[in-house]
Parts: structure tokens; C-alpha cells; sequence
């Protein structure tokens, strides 16, 4: 079987597909590897490494993409290599299938078979597999770290001769594996750690970490079966809304995480909030790629309300390119591994098997993935 690993297209991108010891798996399972000439670079890795771990390296990118049985990648594909691919190439990437309702169409026509690593079921078995909580996991370090070199003050308690200098105070609202790993970078760096959750069952979690569990009496909540939190009514998002207000004012940073794949963010900071946070103070909104927590938080800019600065930058964990590269290729990996056949030395798309089911968004010609389509159905 032969892999494509071609780079990455966005300008701005510093992760990768994969390293050198995926290759290194890859090839030793007796797969043919090619990779596009540079694909290392943003994670300082020469073709010669690659080429040490049994990788080709090719220049033409447009025809490795169109001899390869299967094409791994970060991003979603440009929509103009959609065509690039032969008829029954795996593609296996990042695809965001519902803003990009267009492209997917595009790799039915071109007969392209696509698995959207975002839809990969959490269950027990795929946790080695989840793209999403491992580039969460860097998104909420880096979230704090970003919060904590615009403050204008330390996050530890630091005893002086001149006197006691306070502690900053933090304040995480949702603890999925973002807003985890937040509170415990937080609590590393010295600081008082809040936290905030509609699904009581993290409270455990959030205490473990250090920080102190913020009960609200929303009613009826829960999560979904992949561990997410459900939709509140807005009847429950004002009433959250009226807590977080006290909690938001009386901290230095405000970390939000309510990122919902498929579905706009929800608005869970208001402007009438912002008025009532000290100036200086900083919000860090993680969902402004999917339209933002924080009301007046624009993607990929800083900008200045009341007093407060709201950070919407987007691909924080790209800001941790070599270690946000090395999880996410040993998912790919270990996605990859789960279905190969030893024998044929290939991957075996096994349409019974639930990972693959939940996943798969187009095959032979079609749209399979029944939420994705009847969504694309929804537009026309």
C-alpha cells in the first residue's frame, strides 16, 4: 500500500502529520511511504531524517496525490486537490464535514473514501485515536500561557521584603480536556484556580487538580454519550450566565471552552459582563474558530472591551507544534495499526467495525455518514 504524507497548505500551519518514528511504523508494518519534500521544516526536521526511517521523498505533490492508496493529513484538503486523488484513495485527516459541506461533496464525486478524524467515536478503544482531545490538551496549556504573558501581574503568591504579592486568580469555564488541562497549568504557574462545569460528574476531576468547583443549579443536565456536554436552554444559559458574572469579576484571567464540534459556540460571556471585569484582566475564548464564547471576541485578534482584553486566537495548539505533531501522528498511527492487514500489508476498511462507521464520511461516490448528509441535504 502506498502513503502520501503530503505537507501542510495553510501558511500559518507549524503542525504536521507525521514524524519520523511514524513513518518508521508505517514502513516496518510494509506500507510504502512518500513524503512531500519539507514537510518537517516548521518542526525543524529535515528530509533526510524521513528518508533515514524509510520514507521517499517527492516533490510532486499532485502526482503522489495521485498515485497513493491512502493520503494522511492535519488539515482538510484544498478543494482543488479533491480531483487530485484516484477513485478509492483513503483519505484521513482533519475534514470539519460541516462547514465544509462543499468539499465533502467534491471527495464523494471524486470517489474518494474519507475519514474525518474529529468524528472518531470516544469510546475506550479509540481514546489512542482521539485527535480532539489530544490537540485540546495543548490548546489548554497553551490557553494559560498566552493569559499569563498579557497579565500584567505574576500568577504565584510571592513573599517579599516590600510585602506579600497576591496570587492571580483563574477562572475555567467547562473542564473537558481543554479546560483540564487550563486548571492544572494554572495551578502549576501559582495561581487560585476556579472552574465551572454543567456536567457535575467532572467535579471530582476539577477538586483532583486543585481548584475549587463551581456548583450552579441549572436543573436537568448531562453529557451526550461521547462525554460531551449537552445544549443548555436559553432559559439555563441566562441563569449560568448570572453566576459566572460574580465569578468573572472577581478574576484576572477567564478561560472559556465550550468548543462543540458541528454546532456554533455557545455565548456565554456578554458584553454586560465584560463591563463588570476588572480592567486589565484577560478572557481567553478557545471557541472563537466556531463563532466564540465571548461576545465581541473576533478569531484570530486581540482586542480590547471595557477594559478587558479578549484573546480569539485560533490553533493554540499549533503554538506547540512539535508535541501538538508527535500526538497527533500517533493517532494517525494507532488508527492506521488498528486496521491493517499483516498479510496484505494494507489497511483493511472494515464497514462493519463502529470505529469506521462513526468516522467514514464518503465512500465509493457517496455521502455515508448519515448526520453529515442529511446536514448537506438541510442546505439545498
Amino acid at each position: 500500500m502506498q502513503i502520501f504524507v503530503p505537507r501542510e497548505t495553510e501558511p500559518s500551519e507549524m503542525r504536521v502529520a507525521a514524524l519520523p518514528p511514524h513513518v518508521a511504523k508505517l514502513v516496518s508494518a510494509g506500507a510504502v511511504v512518500q513524503i512531500e519534500s519539507g514537510l518537517g521544516e516548521s518542526v525543524y526536521i529535515e528530509n533526510s531524517e524521513y528518508e533515514e526511517n524509510g520514507a521517499s521523498v517527492v516533490n510532486d505533490r499532485i502526482g503522489a496525490l495521485g498515485a497513493a492508496d491512502m493520503v494522511l493529513r492535519l488539515n482538510p484538503p484544498p478543494e482543488q486537490e479533491a480531483g487530485a486523488m484516484k477513485s478509492g484513495c483513503i483519505h484521513i485527516s482533519h475534514l470539519d464535514p460541516f462547514r465544509n459541506t462543499g468539499l465533502v461533496a467534491l471527495l464523494a464525486k471524486a470517489g474518494v473514501t474519507t475519514i474525518s478524524m474529529e468524528l472518531i467515536p470516544r469510546t475506550t478503544l479509540a481514546q489512542k485515536m482521539d485527535a480532539l482531545s489530544s490537540q485540546a490538551n495543548l490548546a489548554g496549556y497553551e490557553a494559560v500561557i498566552v493569559a499569563a504573558e498579557r497579565l500584567r501581574k505574576i500568577f504565584p503568591m510571592m513573599s517579599t521584603p516590600a510585602g506579600t504579592i497576591a496570587p492571580a486568580r483563574v477562572f475555567v469555564i467547562g473542564a473537558g480536556v481543554a479546560g483540564l488541562q487550563a486548571i492544572a497549568t494554572a495551578k502549576r504557574l501559582g495561581a487560585v484556580v476556579e472552574a465551572f462545569d454543567t456536567r457535575a460528574v467532572v467535579e471530582e476531576q476539577v477538586k483532583s487538580l486543585g481548584a475549587r468547583f463551581v456548583k450552579v443549579d441549572l436543573g436537568e443536565t448531562g453529557q451526550t454519550k461521547d462525554g460531551y456536554a449537552k445544549p443548555l436552554t436559553e432559559e439555563q444559559l441566562a441563569k449560568q450566565r448570572d453566576a459566572m458574572a460574580r465569578h468573572c469579576a472577581s478574576s484576572d484571567v477567564v478561560i472559556t471552552t465550550a468548543k462543540l464540534f458541528g454546532r456554533p459556540a455557545p455565548r456565554i460571556i456578554t458584553d454586560e459582563m465584560l463591563q463588570g471585569m476588572k480592567k486589565g484582566s484577560i478572557v481567553v475564548d478557545l471557541a472563537a474558530e466556531t463563532g466564540g464564547n465571548v461576545e465581541g471576541s473576533e478569531l484570530d485578534q486581540e482586542v480590547i472591551q471595557h477594559g478587558v482584553r479578549i484573546i480569539g486566537l485560533g490553533n493554540l495548539e499549533g503554538r506547540a507544534a512539535i508535541d501538538a505533531s508527535q500526538v497527533y501522528g500517533s493517532n494517525l498511527g494507532n488508527f492506521v495499526g488498528h486496521f491493517w492487514n499483516d498479510d496484505q500489508k494494507s489497511f483493511l476498511l472494515d464497514l462493519e467495525d463502529e470505529l469506521i462507521q462513526g468516522c467514514l464520511v464518503t465512500h465509493q461516490g457517496e455521502v455515508v455518514h448519515e448526520t453529515i448528509r442529511k446536514a448537506m441535504e438541510s442546505e439545498t
